[in-house]
């Protein structure tokens, strides 16, 4: 069983800064992808950023130049940097791992940025 474990949500007004961290434990033997997507109230779930098997990262557009995601210290774990942070960047915030052909998701951590 695959666990994910968020920490780092709260409120900052804009311009500030918050880190995300998530780490995964379980049964984990081959990850193709560890990452964040957000939900806002009263849209969808939308990709933030993720960070892909051979290091590679994807970034929505509206986060590129402010958001950096990286691989904790330690193993199966990812980061995100939030710099910048805008009104519009107030969501839930959920970690999401890809291994083999499953996905799981964590419970998400609210981040809320004030004008």
């Amino acid at each position: 069983q695959v666990q994910l474990v968020e920490s780092g949500g709260g409120s900052v007004q804009a311009g500030g800064s918050l880190r995300l961290s998530c780490e995964a434990s379980g049964n984990i033997f081959s990850i193709n992808v560890m990452g964040w997507y957000r939900q806002a109230p009263g849209k969808q779930r939308e990709l933030v950023a993720l960070l892909i098997a051979g290091g590679s990262t994807n970034y929505a557009d509206s986060v590129k130049g402010r958001f950096i995601i990286s691989r904790g210290n330690q193993k199966n774990t990812v980061s995100l940097q939030m710099n910048s942070l805008k009104p519009e960047d107030t969501a839930v915030y959920y970690c999401h791992l890809g291994v083999l052909a499953n996905t799981y998701w964590g419970t998400g951590t609210q981040v809320t940025v004030s004008s």
